[in-house]
Parts: structure tokens; sequence; C-alpha cells
């Protein structure tokens, strides 16, 4: 990703704000992909994947130190999106199968 220079307070703002949108698009896109795992599995504590959970969180954080950024920020991060996405996916898999 290239990162243009940016000439004032304002333009910087502004180009912080356009990835900020397309972040929580992102964030969104991926959620609606996470609500679809509850279809294809069998029981909550499937949902609970604590392997697969653990996974994600070190490829993130490899993502991260390859692009200079703080593991422990991305480790955050996605601790907290994946504890609402697995609530998100939990009540989506109840609402299919009518728990």
């Amino acid at each position: 990703m290239e990162i243009k220079k940016c000439e004032s307070l304002e333009e910087a703002r502004r180009e912080i704000d356009k990835l900020d949108e397309k972040i929580v698009e992102l964030i969104a896109a991926r959620n609606a992909y996470v609500r679809q795992l509850a279809h294809f599995k069998n029981s909550v504590d499937e949902i609970k994947a604590e392997d697969r959970i653990a996974d994600v969180i070190n490829r993130a954080r490899a993502k991260a130190i390859e692009l200079d950024l703080s593991p422990n920020l991305i480790n955050d991060l996605y601790l907290r999106m994946i504890d609402a996405m697995v609530d998100s996916e939990v009540a989506e898999f109840k609402n299919a199968k009518n728990y």
C-alpha cells in the first residue's frame, strides 16, 4: 500500500477519514461472512473454535510485524473484533436452528 505525502493537516485528516470508512466497510464484510459460517456448523462449541481464533490472530500479528505495525495493537483489536463476531455468529446459529 502506497501512502501519499500530504501537504497539510486537513489533507492528512481527509486521508485518514477515507481509510476509516474503508476499515469499517471491511469489518462489516468480515462480519457478514462470519454470520454465514453459522449455517455450516452444528453446535455453539464449534463456533467458539479456540484453535481457529488463535490461528487468525497469529496470522494477523505476523502481517502486522511485516508492515512494521505493533502486533500487540493488532492482537487487541482482533481479540475484541472476534469476540463480538463470535457473539454475532452464535446469535445467527441459534436463530437459524431455532435453538
